[in-house]
């Protein structure tokens, strides 16, 4: 986020991890990460990485591992909640922790993501449901259950 013309992160460099997630896709996440390619310099980013079951942390943890010895230019960042810090990913990688301070201001953040999800050409398309011809948007109501 210092310029931006600095890319938004692609799909596989991105893991939202649900209770649901598999050890196979965490794998896979991992070896994308950890193994060494002509990819470029990514940065991967498992997202709730806390909400994994416990095999399959165990199992995330092992191929870690295992896998490290291939690269030590590897980037990953995990992102946990704090309030289940002790869970079997957090836990485990604690020695690790940084505790996240964002190092830009609000309005800065916003306006980089403004300018990659800005539909260049107003068009008749979904974009123009969002305010400023954006291609995403967030809706939120305090009532639950409205029909968002």
């Amino acid at each position: 986020m210092n310029s931006p013309s600095q890319p938004l992160p692609t799909f596989d460099e991105v893991l939202l991890c649900t209770p649901q997630t598999t050890a196979e896709q965490v794998g896979l996440f991992l070896r994308r990460c950890l193994i060494p390619c002509s990819g470029g310099e990514k940065i991967y980013t498992m997202l709730y990485a806390d909400e994994l079951s416990y095999d399959v942390s165990y199992r995330a943890e092992e191929l870690f591992q295992h896998l490290q010895h291939y690269s030590s230019t590897y980037r990953l960042i995990i992102l946990c909640n704090c309030e289940r810090e002790h869970s079997y990913i957090p836990s485990v990688f604690s020695q690790y922790k940084v505790p996240l301070i964002p190092q830009r201001q609000l309005p800065e953040m916003q306006q980089y993501l403004q300018h990659h999800y800005r539909v260049a050409q107003p068009s008749v398309s979904a974009a123009s449901v969002f305010k400023d011809n954006m291609c995403v948007g967030i809706v939120s109501s305090k009532r639950a259950g409205v029909g968002k």
